[in-house]
Formats: C-alpha cells, sequence, structure tokens
C-alpha cells in the first residue's frame, strides 16, 4: 500500500466529501454534557504498545466519568493510516476523530480533512500553554485544526554491559559512532540500529543526520547532505549496521536492541515502558545524539484533529479538551512513555536521568515544518534512502533525485 499522499486523488475525493456535507447544512450542537443523550465517537490511530494501553486506559477513566459516552477506538498501522484516510474520504467512511503524525497534519487539513476549530480554540483559552513547534503543526493559513497529544525526539539508547565489557563510552561525535558499532559488532549482533523503511519512520530516524551536518531539505544535494547519507551506506556496507534497516520500523529496531542484536539504536521516549516490561534485565542507557558539525535531533509527535463533517464535534471536542486536564495528561503520558507538548508542564519530567536525556535533546530537536506538501518531500527521501543504501544507486545520484523533487515542493521562504 502507497503510504504517500497522492494530492490530486486527495484532493478529489476530500472535494466530494465536502461537497456532501455543504448540502446538509449545519450540524445542532450534541447534547454529550446531557447524562441522558448516548453519543458514540469513533477514533483511529496507529497506537500499539505501551501507548496503545495508555490510550485504552484513559478512554476507560472518560467513560467512567461520562456513562453516555462510548469511544470505539480503532488501530491502524502508522503506514495505513493516510491510505485509510484517503479511502474513508472516498467511501464516506472516517471516524470523528483521528490521530496524525504532526507534519502530515497541515497537508490534511489545507485539503479539508479536518475540521476548523479555531473559534473553539479562543474560547478554549490553553494554546498559549503549549509550546510553539508541536502547536504550530495544527495550524494552517492562521487557522487551528487540532490539538497536540505529545511531543518526543530521538536519543541514542547504549547497552551499557556490552560497552563496559569493550571499554567504551557513548560516543557523543559521528567518528566516535562508528568506531563504537565497529568495534562491538560481532557474530549476529550488530554496532547499531536505525529504522529506514519506507515509510514518514525512515525519514524521521534519518533527517537528525542531515541537521547535524548544517545542512536541511532544501540543501539535501550538498557537501553535508551526500556525507550524512553516506554514513549509513558505509555502515551497511562494512557490516556495522543490517540491511534489514530497509525493512525496519522502530518497534523492529526496539526488538533488535531488546533482543541483543543491536548494541545501539535511535529511538524515542516511547520505548521506555515497552523496555521495562519486556525486557527488565537489559541495561541500557541513553545520551543524545552523537554530532557531526552541531547537535541535532527531530521533534516528532501526535496531533489530534476532530474530521470534519463529524456528527458528534462537541462531544469530540469535549473529549479532546478532557484530555489537556493537566493530571490525566500527566498520568496518559507517563504510561505512553511520551513527553509533553505543553511547556506548562514540561518540568515534571526533568527528575527522571533517562526522561531528562530526551528533554535536553528537545533543545536542538528540529520540527518537519515543510508547508502542506511536506508527504510528497518526505517520500523522495525514503527513496533516497531505499536507493542508496539498497545498493540500486550511489548517493551522489539519490540526492540528486530527491532534490530535484524536493524544491519545488517547499513553501516560499
Amino acid at each position: 500500500m502507497n503510504e504517500h499522499i497522492n494530492r490530486r486523488q486527495l484532493l478529489k475525493v476530500t472535494g466530494a466529501a465536502a461537497a456532501a456535507t455543504a448540502t446538509g447544512a449545519t450540524f445542532a450542537p450534541q447534547s454529550y454534557a446531557r447524562q441522558d443523550a448516548e453519543v458514540t465517537i469513533t477514533w483511529w490511530d496507529y497506537f500499539s504498545d505501551a501507548n496503545g494501553a495508555a490510550m485504552d486506559a484513559q478512554f476507560a477513566r472518560y467513560m467512567e466519568a461520562n456513562p453516555n459516552v462510548t469511544i470505539e477506538r480503532t488501530y491502524i498501522a502508522f503506514a495505513d493510516l493516510k491510505q485509510r484516510l484517503l479511502q474513508g474520504a472516498a467511501a464516506g467512511d472516517l471516524p470523528d476523530v483521528v490521530v496524525i503524525d504532526n507534519p502530515d497534519h497541515q497537508a490534511f487539513s489545507s485539503l479539508g480533512v479536518f475540521e476548523d476549530v479555531t473559534d473553539r480554540v479562543a474560547e478554549w483559552g490553553q494554546a498559549e500553554n503549549f509550546f510553539e513547534g508541536p502547536w504550530f503543526s495544527t495550524t494552517f493559513q492562521d487557522r487551528n485544526y487540532g490539538i497536540p497529544d505529545n511531543s518526543n525526539c530521538l536519543v541514542l539508547w547504549y547497552n551499557t554491559a556490552l560497552f563496559e565489557e569493550a571499554g567504551l563510552e557513548p560516543p557523543t561525535t559521528w567518528e566516535e559512532l562508528t568506531a563504537a558499532a565497529e568495534a562491538l559488532t560481532e557474530g549476529d549482533r550488530f554496532g547499531l540500529a536505525v529504522s529506514g523503511v519506507k515509510s514518514e519512520e525512515g525519514t524521521f530516524q534519518w533527517l537528525p543526520f542531515l541537521w547535524a551536518t548544517g545542512e536541511d531539505i532544501g540543501t539535501i544535494d550538498s557537501e553535508g547532505g551526500r556525507r550524512a547519507l553516506q554514513l549509513w551506506v558505509d555502515m551497511v556496507e562494512n557490516g556495522t549496521m543490517s540491511q534489514g534497516i530497509l525493512g525496519w520500523d522502530q518497534q523492529d529496531v526496539r526488538t533488535q536492541f531488546q533482543n541483543g542484536r543491536a548494541a545501539m539504536m535511535s529511538n524515542g521516549p516511547w520505548q521506555i515502558p515497552v523496555l521495562a516490561e519486556e525486557a527488565p534485565d537489559l541495561e541500557w542507557n541513553v545520551v543524545t545524539l552523537p554530532e557531526d558539525q552541531q547537535g541535532a535531533s527531530i521533534l516528532g509527535g501526535e496531533n489530534t484533529a476532530i474530521v470534519k463533517g463529524s456528527e458528534n464535534v462537541d462531544a469530540a471536542w469535549d473529549l479532546l479538551t478532557w484530555r489537556q486536564e493537566p493530571e490525566e495528561l500527566r498520568t496518559y503520558l507517563t504510561d505512553a512513555g511520551k513527553l509533553p507538548s505543553r511547556s506548562d508542564l514540561a518540568e515534571d519530567w526533568s527528575d527522571d536521568p533517562v526522561v531528562s536525556v530526551f528533554v535536553e535533546q528537545l533543545k536542538v530537536a528540529k520540527a518537519r515544518a515543510y508547508g502542506d506538501q511536506y508527504p510528497e518531500i518526505s517520500a523522495a527521501i525514503q527513496e533516497a534512502i531505499q536507493s542508496a543504501v539498497g545498493g540500486q544507486t550511489d548517493v551522489e545520484s539519490a540526492v540528486a533525485k530527491a532534490q530535484q523533487v524536493i524544491t519545488p515542493l517547499l513553501p516560499e521562504g
């Protein structure tokens, strides 16, 4: 299934859905606040493992407090969600609420898939409590189309027992990273595991390497861009990373690390509760990502959006804002192993020595704020990774081709 958003296709199906909505007049406010009125909120997300369990637990708390509300949650694999939105728009079969990867939010907002909640946000009065980057990702052309769910970033995880045995310190530079990976590669164990899968997860994992060189997406065809991609190519060719990275998502990367088949991995804070539960005896720690010309990481996370045309907008909005109440949000994010998008809650995570590394890494984490055509930009980066690491083309040709696709898609300025 092709995860790439085809803009022409999406315009076609969402245009038809918008036309159907327009002929139905406006929806009357829902009576979710009346305990005698039954309402069912349908919800799509791609959360599994600890995050999925945290979501289920949160919904159970909401339904206990609001017995007239039923939340029907559907899990859809990350790589399939955008395609399901396309199919649902064409068939008129969409949920009330969807969780969306934050770099995709602007694209779907621009095409009329999400409800404009600008007036509701103004009445709510909580926008100023969010970090600028996550909040900006929910907007398009100065209108708001959702609420951030969480923020995260990537750091370097390392097996402390293996490092101690080899007499190594955790790497702080690319040179130290490649040297450590070489020293720790043995038998069926690789030095480093990353995700290079042909989805946003692959782009998410590689962009910090590009940014560490001082370059950006608009200058991917540069000495730094070539060096960032060559690093992955060289590590696969010399056997310190598996070519399997081209098919691994971030859960697969964690599995490699968890089972001792990778001494280091690039991954996010959502893996903390998973490893605590599934591998309690594994000895590991985290450090900020090794630097090239500068420190770099990537701002990740998800947003929640109400689907345009939903008959339960009021009820859905009540659920989304309830989820942002400080104690409720703190419980959910702690259970999910994720970080807040709210600046007024960030210090609550600073006491944990592991999570504090992620908070420190967030200081240099860059957002994927490249306009509403970012999904197509990301697809070009994914193709460059697949072709170069897979050996179908050389690095120079891969980044040159990516640049040709990317440049006309970038927003002005």
